[in-house]
């Protein structure tokens, strides 16, 4: 699903409801939306994949990244954080 996709299904839902993510696909346990970050996206398989800041900036640095945490070769991406 793209970022557009996501936003035309969102707009027919009432805007005070809130967003629950499910822990994986079968839907065992669910937490709250936390936060969501713009990120790179590296697939593994169909299902499964691994995320990295785009680019290593001024104040990933201070907080301990460096170039070793950028994946290359990714595609842009949303990356949504839950609660838990």
């Amino acid at each position: 699903m793209t970022v557009g996709e996501l936003i035309d299904r969102l707009a027919t839902i009432n805007p005070d409801r809130i967003v629950v993510m499910s822990k994986d696909g079968e839907g065992n346990s669910k937490s709250p939306l936390d936060d969501m970050e713009e990120c790179t996206y590296v697939a593994e398989t169909t299902w499964c994949g691994e995320t990295s800041p785009e680019e290593l900036t001024p104040a990933l640095e201070g907080q301990g990244f460096s170039e070793d945490d950028i994946l290359k070769g990714g595609e842009p991406a949303l990356c949504l954080w839950p609660t838990n």
